[in-house]
């Protein structure tokens, strides 16, 4: 037999029949017919050129070929339940590395107390995460798991919608004592207000609600999120704002609750190629449930 390779399966049956004494035994182990095992063992013995076993009328005996071969059979045996083995523990496994990407609000403000609450709950679990706002994260694999304000539109990623943030104007009670409360949105013409810079978000949302408002009417503009979260903290003006984060800033509160200001889509996306681990199924699962829980939704 030149160059010729074992069919695993045809050496599972034969050791089987080696240990059982018998074919119908050996079938009988495997759960398989007795004339599949019979077809296994003609065409092992067909490969190697040598017959196997010594037919009986009380079973089979094997030949000299046959034991030869029996200790590097047995050796495939262990490889193969080696690899069954670490195959289940991959799929079971408790302990591992998750790397979860996130935007910089998200990972300053949503994301730090449910991470202890999955510490808790999966000590084994450790979580690397990730802060930008590039979806790119998961395209590249640089990331398991993305937390996203905006819907992944990429094949390769499965995603879910978990819920809709409120976004609000507000601003420090501080500002308000000192440049009233606006009761109407015409009145945001006679106020410090915080907005971005060339990000044109606030500009559109505010044309698409019917209050034009212009970039210059910004005293203070940046496009860095956590830094604009931080001015209106500190009392700059009014500024508008996921209102979830409005729990970490004391002191600051929500103004004219007329408006409509379009909501942010928080959606958890995955690469489908790796959401059967385990471990980042579990933390997947986890982020599903506790986000929209954490934010009263």
């Amino acid at each position: 037999m030149e160059d010729s390779q074992f069919d695993w399966t045809l050496v599972r049956s034969f050791l089987s029949v080696l240990d059982a004494g018998s074919v119908m035994g050996g079938a009988r182990r495997l759960g398989m017919q007795q004339p599949t095992v019979s077809r296994h063992l003609a065409e092992l013995e067909a490969q190697l050129d040598a017959p196997l076993f010594e037919r009986t009328g009380r079973g089979v005996v094997p030949t000299a070929q046959a034991l030869a071969i029996a200790d590097a059979a047995r050796q495939m045996q262990d490889g193969a339940d080696a690899l069954r083995r670490a195959l289940v523990r991959g799929r079971e496994a408790t302990t591992g590395t998750v790397r979860l990407t996130t935007s910089e609000v998200a990972a300053a403000y949503l994301l730090p107390p449910l991470l202890v609450e999955l510490a808790q709950a999966e000590p084994g679990i450790a979580v690397e995460l990730v802060a930008s706002n590039q979806i790119t994260n998961l395209l590249r694999r640089e990331a398991d798991i993305a937390v996203r304000m905006a819907r992944p539109e990429q094949a390769s990623l499965v995603a879910r919608k978990l819920t809709d943030l409120p976004v609000v104007a507000a601003a420090h009670q501080r500002y308000l004592e000192r440049a009233g409360t606006p009761r109407q949105p015409s009145d945001l013409a006679g106020h410090r207000l915080v907005g971005y810079d060339r990000d044109e978000t606030i500009v559109k949302g505010f044309a698409g609600m019917g209050f034009p408002i212009r970039r210059e009417q910004f005293a203070l503009r940046t496009d860095h999120q956590l830094a604009y979260g931080r001015l209106v903290a500190a009392g700059a003006g009014i500024g508008f704002v996921a209102a979830y984060n409005l729990r970490h800033w004391p002191g600051v509160v929500p103004v004219l609750p007329m408006l409509q200001i379009p909501p942010l889509p928080c959606w958890l996306a995955v690469h489908r190629e790796i959401r059967s681990s385990r471990i980042v199924r579990r933390v997947f699962d986890f982020l599903a449930e506790a986000i929209p829980r954490s934010l009263g939704t």
